[in-house]
């Protein structure tokens, strides 16, 4: 028991420094050795420098090239304007009288081709500002708008996605990123209409209530030193917006969107068909990790995706990209601090997992299932989601601490790993999204507006709708499997 009060006091600990600002970075290994120190007989530098460390150092070494790629194609997204040019030309074809659907559609292509939610609020926000001012909608519902387009389905649900939550789970599950496909498509369409029906009655009944756009001056975004902080934990530093650093010329829609359009086909293709095929008997030797193509695949698929959509991005806007090398010095640098921060809840949750009071927790989570891993799984992740205030946090801390089990328990019961992977990276939406989330400050803070304003309908879009979604795929996949 005093082992169990050790691990609830250094979760407390994160928890609530964590959203004082304190550094994950930090929090992690410290709160680690308090939880070891409360178990007799463990030693505090081996947990440090051999669980710990190995954990963090493993995850680092297995999705630093995600991490890494992922934020220089949405830097140079940004830059070559290729990002605003989506998102004017959606809206433009939509107009004013569908401004939310056309914001949300914005905002899901530019995530779904692997942009930076960061990217994408900062490119859509002004758009949305001036699109909702000239429909007369509130201006507190265009964060959970950008909310709805960006943290939720395409993040989650869809096939496909690049979004490192569709990652993580690739290692662990030995699946790839169109895991449980059509389950997958079912979830995100159930999580897009609830959102899309929930604001546009929001909109009409402001319309009812002769409430308009509201009084604003819509200034550029002035950030304080605390909403820094949540944007430069999540690798994205608004400093590095140079407005004087781009062209005047936004490129035609069909340049702009090829390179999104490339990472989701490429995926697909190398996936299903191209990487499947090869000859790699050699990964099964002690000099390639004893591992298998199963474990590989899906991250080999996305680093080359993604460094073909960056090549292709590079080419076609060479002379909007005024300054190519500090973009992709800005978009490699963005990439250290999330990766780093994720490791260090991974170390979090191997110490935690290596002490003996974790098996009163394993056994206290696998029956909250009722011996179904998908309900056991889906309420760990998201609760551990909400607890971090991170999706890929706190997914990472459910599969180390879990993941095998998970995977041995389904099949015995002949559960497909594709089914597991897909009810894991939708339960990382949904209590993430809550108010200490670095995201929801960041929106909020680009968007000009308070947790008061704004945060109702954040919660609805991108927290309830979700979790409702999760209760539906965990339903129909207890009912009828993966497909």
């Amino acid at each position: 028991m005093i082992g169990l009060a050790g691990v609830t006091l250094a979760l407390g600990l994160l928890i609530f420094l964590a959203y004082r600002g304190v550094s994950v970075l930090l929090l992690g290994p410290v709160m680690a050795l308090i939880a070891a120190l409360f178990a007799a007989g463990t030693p505090l530098l081996a947990s440090y420098t051999q669980v710990f460390m190995g954990s963090a150092g493993g995850f680092i070494t297995q999705f630093f090239p995600l991490f890494l790629l992922g934020a220089i194609f949405g830097k140079l997204m940004d830059d070559s304007r290729a990002a605003e040019s989506i998102s004017q030309t959606i809206v433009g074809k939509l107009g004013s009288e569908r401004a939310i659907l056309a914001v949300v559609l914005a905002c899901a292509v530019l995530t779904y081709g692997g942009v930076s939610l960061f990217v994408v609020a900062f490119a859509v926000y002004p758009i949305a500002a001036a699109l909702f001012r000239q429909a007369d909608i509130p201006k507190r519902l265009i964060p959970a708008t950008i909310a709805l387009g960006a943290f939720t389905f395409t993040m989650t649900a869809l096939p496909g996605t690049p979004a490192i939550q569709n990652a993580i789970p690739m290692p662990h599950f030995g699946t790839t990123p169109f895991a449980a496909p059509l389950l997958g498509i079912i979830t995100a369409v159930v999580m897009f209409g609830m959102g899309q029906a929930w604001l546009t009655r929001q909109a009409r009944l402001a319309r009812a209530a002769g409430e308009g756009y509201g009084n604003h001056q819509d200034q550029p975004v002035a950030f304080d030193k605390k909403q820094r902080e949540h944007c430069s934990g999540e690798g994205f530093d608004v400093t590095l917006i140079e407005p004087e650093q781009q062209s005047d010329q936004l490129p035609p829609f069909a340049l702009a969107i090829a390179p999104v359009v490339l990472v989701i086909v490429m995926n697909y293709i190398l996936s299903a068909q191209l990487l499947p095929r090869l000859e790699t008997d050699y990964l099964a030797t002690a000099l390639y990790g004893n591992t298998s193509l199963d474990s590989v695949i899906g991250v080999w698929s996305i680093i080359i995706s993604l460094t073909l959509a960056i090549i292709l991005l590079i080419a076609t806007n060479w002379q909007r990209l005024i300054t190519l090398r500090q973009s992709l010095d800005d978009g490699a640098n963005a990439s250290v601090l999330p990766i780093f921060n994720t490791a260090s809840l991974v170390g979090f949750g191997a110490v935690i997992a290596a002490l003996p009071a974790f098996d009163l927790i394993k056994s206290a989570v696998e029956s909250v299932g009722g011996g179904n891993p998908l309900v056991s799984l889906a309420l760990s992740v998201n609760i551990l989601a909400g607890v971090t205030g991170s999706a890929s946090g706190g997914m990472s801390i459910a599969l180390q601490t879990l993941g095998a089990d998970y995977l041995l328990l389904a099949n015995q019961l002949g559960i497909s790993p594709d089914l597991l992977h897909r009810v894991t990276t939708v339960a990382t939406g949904g209590l993430d999204s809550l108010p200490h989330n670095g995201a929801v400050v960041t929106l909020l803070a680009i968007c000009g507006l308070t947790h008061r304003e704004a945060y109702k309908d954040i919660f609805m879009v991108a927290v309830l709708f979700p979790i409702v979604s999760l209760v539906l795929l965990v339903a129909l996949g207890s009912l009828f499997g993966s497909f």
